[in-house]
C-alpha cells in the first residue's frame, strides 16, 4: 500500500477499525486478518508475484524446520538460502548479467544474442528475501528457535506496513509480538504511531516530492545546465532520498505502532553523522544491521588482521551496492562507501574527538562525501554520473543557477528548512519537548493541524511510489 495515495487515506481507517473489532482474546484471528490483508494488498500490484512471496516464505520456513533437526544443518541452510535467492537473482539481475556478458562478448568479436526480460521486478522482493534469509541464518546459528506455526511466520514475512520498502525486521523482534496476546487497544502507542505517520507523510509529499521537481528537471538533462545548478540538484537529491525513504520508514513504523507492533528503527538523522562509518549507523539501519550480522561478522568482522578487516568492510559494502540494484552505478556507490570507511579506519577518523568545531567540520565533510556518492546512485549510467561530476567541477562554466518559479522555490526552501530544523533539535536538544511532544495539549494539537494543513496545501501527490520500492 502506497502511503501517499488517496487509496491509503480511504482504506487504512477501515483496516484499522476491522482489526480492533476482533477481540484481543482472539489473537490468532487477528493474525489471520493481518495475513489476509497483507496478501490482498500485495495482490493489487501483480497477483502472480504473490506466488513468489509465498514460495520464499515456504522455502525458508521448511528449511529452518529441517535445519534445526538435521545432522547436516549447514547443507540444509545453504540449499535454503540458494532457493530463496533464486527469484531475486533471476528477476533483478538477469538483464544486468545478460547485458554485461553481451557487451563483453561483442568487444571480443563474438556474437551473443540472448534476449533480456521485460518483466517487472516483484515489488519488495529484496526486502522480504533478506528478511527471510536473515531468519534462516538466525535459526542455523541457534539465535532463535524455528517457528512451528506457518501462519505466524508467513505474517512476519508479508506484514503489509514493511513489505514494500522495509524496514528489514528481525524475527526475534517481530515474531514474539505476533504470538503475544496484544492489548485490545494501546492508546499511547497508537498516538505515537499517528504522530510518526503524520511527520513521515510531510517528509514524503512536502519535502521529498517537492525537491524532486527540481532534481528531475536538472539531473536527467544535466548537459543543459551549469555546474552550480547540477551541484544544487545533487544536494537536493541527497535531501530527496532521505525524506522519501526516511518518510516511508517512519510511516511504516507508525502504521505498525497503531496496530500494536514495534518495528525496527530505520533512520536516525543520518546527515548529522561525523563520518561515513557513523552515517551507516544512522542510515537504513535495518539493512546495515543485516549486513553486519550476516556478511561482515561471518567474514571475520574486526576480530582478524587489519588487512582482512579492510577486506571484510569492502565486501560488505560491495554486497550493499549489489543489493540496491543491477547496475554498475550501484556497485560503484557501494565500493565508494566501503573504501571511504576503510580510509577512516586506517586514519582513526571513524571516531570524533575534535570538540564542537571539529565535529561540525566533520559533519560537513561527511555530508559532502555522501552527496558525491549519491550522484552515482541517482544517475542511470556511469557515463552520466561522471558527466554530472565533470560539469560540477568545470570552472569554465558560468556561475549561474537555475531557479524554479517563485512558489516552488519558496516551498522547497520551507520544506528543507523544516526537516533540517527538526533533525537538529532532535540531535542536539533531545530533552526539549516541542511541538508534537509538547506538554501543552494546545501546542500539540496546533502542531498537528499546521502539519496536516501543510500536507494538504503544499504536498505533491502525483508521485507513484517511494524511491526504495524499486529495490
Amino acid at each position: 500500500m502506497i502511503y501517499n495515495s488517496l487509496h491509503f487515506v480511504l482504506l487504512y481507517p477501515l483496516l484499522f477499525l476491522l482489526y480492533y473489532a476482533i477481540p484481543a482474546s482472539y489473537g490468532k484471528w487477528r493474525n489471520v486478518y493481518l495475513l489476509v490483508v497483507s496478501y490482498l494488498l500485495y495482490l493489487q500490484w501483480k497477483p502472480v508475484y504473490a506466488l513468489i512471496l509465498l514460495g520464499v516464505t515456504f522455502i525458508t520456513y521448511m528449511a529452518a524446520r529441517i535445519c534445526a533437526k538435521s545432522s547436516h544443518p549447514k547443507s540444509v541452510m545453504t540449499i535454503g538460502v540458494i532457493l530463496a535467492l533464486l527469484p531475486l537473482l533471476f528477476f533483478k539481475y538477469f538483464n544486468f548479467v545478460n547485458d554485461t556478458v553481451s557487451a563483453l562478448m561483442s568487444s571480443m568479436g563474438v556474437k551473443y544474442d540472448l534476449p533480456g526480460l521485460n518483466w517487472a521486478i516483484p515489488i519488495g522482493i529484496s526486502f522480504f528475501t533478506f528478511q527471510a534469509i536473515g531468519y534462516l541464518w538466525d535459526v542455523y546459528y541457534k539465535r532463535i528457535e524455528p517457528e512451528r506455526d506457518f501462519l505466524v511466520y508467513a505474517l512476519f514475512i508479508s506484514f503489509f506496513p514493511s513489505i514494500l520498502s522495509g524496514p528489514i525486521n528481525k524475527a526475534s523482534l517481530v515474531i514474539p509480538q505476533i504470538k503475544s496476546m496484544r492489548r485490545y487497544f494501546d492508546y499511547p502507542k497508537a498516538v505515537q504511531g499517528l504522530k510518526w505517520l503524520l511527520w513521515g507523510m510531510l517528509m514524503k509529499v512536502v519535502v521529498a516530492d517537492r525537491v524532486a521537481l527540481y532534481v528531475d528537471t536538472v539531473l536527467p538533462n544535466y548537459t543543459n545546465y551549469t555546474g552550480l545548478s547540477c551541484f544544487v540538484a545533487s544536494l537536493l537529491y541527497t535531501i530527496q532520498i532521505y525524506a522519501d525513504f526516511g518518510g516511508y520508514s517512519l510511516m511504516a513504523i507508525g502504521v505498525g505502532k497503531t496496530l500494536g507492533f514495534e518495528l525496527t528503527e530505520n533512520f536516525r538523522r543520518p546527515y548529522l553523522a561525523f563520518s561515513v562509518t557513523d552515517f551507516w549507523r544512522r542510515w537504513h539501519i535495518s539493512l546495515s544491521t543485516w549486513l553486519k550480522d550476516y556478511i561482515y561478522i561471518p567474514l571475520g568482522g574486526s576480530r582478524c588482521s587489519k588487512i582482512r578487516n579492510y577486506w571484510n568492510i569492502f565486501v560488505t559494502f560491495l554486497v550493499s551496492g549489489v543489493w540496491h540494484g543491477a547496475n554498475w552505478t550501484f556497485i560503484v556507490w557501494g565500493i565508494m562507501h566501503g573504501l571511504i570507511q576503510i580510509v577512516e579506519k586506517m586514519t582513526g577518523q571513524q571516531k570524533c574527538d575534535y570538540g564542537t568545531f571539529g565535529r561540525t567540520i566533520k559533519i560537513i565533510i561527511t555530508f559532502l562525501l555522501v552527496n558525491f556518492a549519491w550522484i552515482f546512485f541517482r544517475m542511470p549510467t556511469l557515463s552520466d554520473a561522471c558527466g554530472v561530476i565533470g560539469r560540477i567541477f568545470d570552472y569554465r562554466l558560468p556561475l549561474t543557477l537555475y531557479l524554479p518559479e517563485n512558489t516552488n522555490l519558496v516551498l522547497i526552501l520551507m520544506g528543507v528548512t523544516m526537516l533540517t530544523a527538526k533533525d537538529l533539535l532532535d540531535e542536539f536538544k533531545p530533552a526539549n519537548r516541542l511541538f508534537f511532544e509538547s506538554r501543552s495539549k494546545l501546542v500539540r494539537w496546533c502542531s498537528y493541524v499546521v502539519v496536516l494543513v501543510l500536507i494538504m496545501l503544499t504536498g505533491v501527490f502525483g508521485a507513484d511510489q517511494f524511491i526504495y520500492a524499486n529495490f
